[in-house]
């Protein structure tokens, strides 16, 4: 944030987009020639067990070195970096502040007044950063500029810095997954008015992060403490098979439910995995649907539209049927290749491409 999570406009060149999860490295780097975009490098690690603790960066210096060992083994030179941490170790505010204030004293009303009332750590323990949006009169007919104010623990900030420091290489850019995601698929956003409101659902390693975009601005955000590895392990003990971090068998998995199941001689019979499979599936989609309550609830004059499926377990087969039939909302899963008309030397199969939506979204920030 300000002086270190860099402005959310900023755009750089040359440089490479890294996502850091807690299973994996991702590494993409992007070329656009006219207005076409081109992989030009694509490539992953698999993270062992310990480098992250709860979400967390536990061994930056065993991460350092996976991140020189993949760079190096793929032949990329670059050393300038993209990345972003993890939503839910931010705060995000969406501020009114008048529109009379010029640029300087906007940024002293923001970063040492307004911060203050809206943080629950103490100002000097965060990084901050910020981006006005737009223009409005309140109800008294005062113009006003609503704000939107990021922070991230300055500890949080500390361990990407210095991770990529041992790394050998310079943070260009350091932002939040969800803005990253966001910049990927600004333009499906922007068929949808700013009544309309889009739930982009992030199943990542350990938890899925949801955020309610409107007028392709994050309005409400929440971390579900289910991920791929909660499904995974769901699926291997009901299948009685040892617990694995890959989610190869998972992805390879498609997403049936009960009606679905072929009847056996004594009524329906369903499988143990995909059983336990929509057990868990179940209970992710009720979170789903109290956080989109939940924030229509606060919210006059609103109406969610749909679900985009992002993050790698986001492309398993017909998850967004299910969710569609739970939740009674169009779900889609996002394809970033499509979305960015991204021209890709080789075929990236349906079921991983929304595992890519973030690091192309910080490769764009690259190009």
């Amino acid at each position: 944030m300000l002086g270190r999570l860099t402005s959310l406009l900023r755009r750089n060149a040359n440089g490479i987009g890294i996502e850091l999860a807690p299973e994996r490295i991702n590494i993409v780097q992007l070329r656009k020639h006219k207005q076409q975009y081109k992989l030009v490098a694509n490539c992953s690690a698999e993270v062992p067990e310990g480098i992250f603790e709860e979400g967390k960066i536990a061994d930056g210096s065993v991460l350092a070195e996976l991140i020189q060992d993949t760079l190096a083994s793929n032949n990329i030179k670059s050393t300038r970096v993209a990345t972003a941490v993890p939503m839910r170790e931010a705060i995000m505010r969406i501020v009114p502040i008048p529109a009379e204030l010029d640029d300087q004293e906007l940024h002293d009303a923001v970063l040492n007044t307004e911060a203050a009332l809206y943080l629950p750590y103490p100002r000097e323990e965060v990084d901050l950063d910020y981006q006005k949006l737009g223009y409005f009169e309140d109800e008294d007919g005062i113009e006003k500029v609503n704000v939107l104010l990021v922070a991230t623990k300055r500890e949080i900030t500390d361990l990407y810095m210095d991770t990529f420091l041992q790394a050998g290489l310079e943070i260009d850019v350091l932002e939040l997954n969800s803005f990253a995601l966001i910049r990927t698929i600004r333009e499906q956003l922007h068929q949808f008015g700013s009544t309309k409101a889009v739930v982009l659902v992030d199943l990542e390693f350990d938890s899925t992060e949801i955020a309610i975009i409107v007028e392709g601005v994050p309005k409400f955000s929440r971390t579900i403490p289910t991920g791929t590895y909660q499904l995974q392990t769901a699926l291997s003990q009901a299948m009685n098979l040892p617990p694995s971090r890959n989610i190869e068998l998972l992805q390879g998995m498609i997403i049936l439910d009960e009606q679905s199941q072929s009847a056996g001689p004594r009524g329906t019979s369903i499988n143990p995995g995909m059983a336990a499979l929509l057990r868990v599936l179940g209970q992710l989609t009720d979170e789903l649907r109290r956080s989109v309550d939940f924030y229509l609830n606060q919210s006059d004059d609103l109406e969610v539209v749909q679900f985009l499926l992002a993050g790698p377990g986001g492309g398993i087969e017909q998850l967004d049927e299910f969710i569609t039939r739970r939740l009674g909302l169009p779900t889609m899963q996002i394809d970033p290749i499509t979305s960015l008309s991204l021209e890709v030397d080789e075929e990236i199969p349906l079921v991983q491409r929304p595992g890519l939506a973030t690091v192309l979204g910080l490769g764009l920030r690259e190009v």
